[in-house]
């Protein structure tokens, strides 16, 4: 009896101990690292939100103009002349309201389709709702579409080739230099 008792216990203790280990065996080294994984945990954590908080039908691939422009504004490599630099403020205001105003009603209907099929709402209820997310997600879309056009219209092609040649050089303006600059640890 005490060697059934024995053998049930350990089994017991080996199953609640599995979920700690990942099944490629990482577990261990991820336990030792501690706050490095904690980390990596919150940034993928915080991916999630932005990819599900995106109010575009593309989510990855096409590329914010505007956010690659800001940094070279003033740059004297990039001669943006005061008339360029005037049109790419107008479509900057005009897109990023547009998609701002876009993106609180996507947001609102897509809660409320996902709060009513955990209800369990039927899919005729949910139709319209889909469609109408699909319509706005697509309205911003090409929102974005137009944006990118418009600035490639604007800009030379000097300056496109700039752009494109410095996409992920310059980390002067970047994420990961200010943390460079707040974080201890050396990289």
């Amino acid at each position: 009896m005490k060697k059934v008792t024995l053998i049930m216990m350990a089994s017991a203790a080996m199953l609640f101990a599995t979920p700690a280990m990942n099944i490629d065996g990482q577990g261990m080294k991820q336990m030792k690292q501690g706050k490095k994984y904690c980390k990596n945990k919150y940034k993928q954590n915080k991916m999630k939100q932005r990819k599900m908080n995106s109010p575009f039908l593309i989510k990855h691939g096409l590329p914010h103009m505007n956010k690659m422009i800001m940094p070279y504004l003033n740059d004297p490599n990039f001669n943006l002349t005061a008339e360029q630099k005037f049109q790419l403020a107008k479509l900057r205001i005009t897109s990023m309201t547009a998609i701002k105003e876009a993106k609180q009603s996507i947001i609102a209907l897509r809660n409320e389709i996902i709060k009513e099929s955990q209800k369990g709402v039927s899919l005729e209820k949910l139709k319209p709702k889909v469609a109408e997310l699909a319509l706005l997600e697509s309205t911003a879309t090409l929102i974005q579409l137009k944006c990118i056009e418009t600035t490639k219209e604007i800009l030379t092609k000097d300056q496109m080739y700039f752009l494109l040649v410095n996409k992920n050089k310059d980390s002067r303006y970047g994420k990961s230099n200010r943390c460079k600059k707040t974080c201890k640890k050396k990289y």
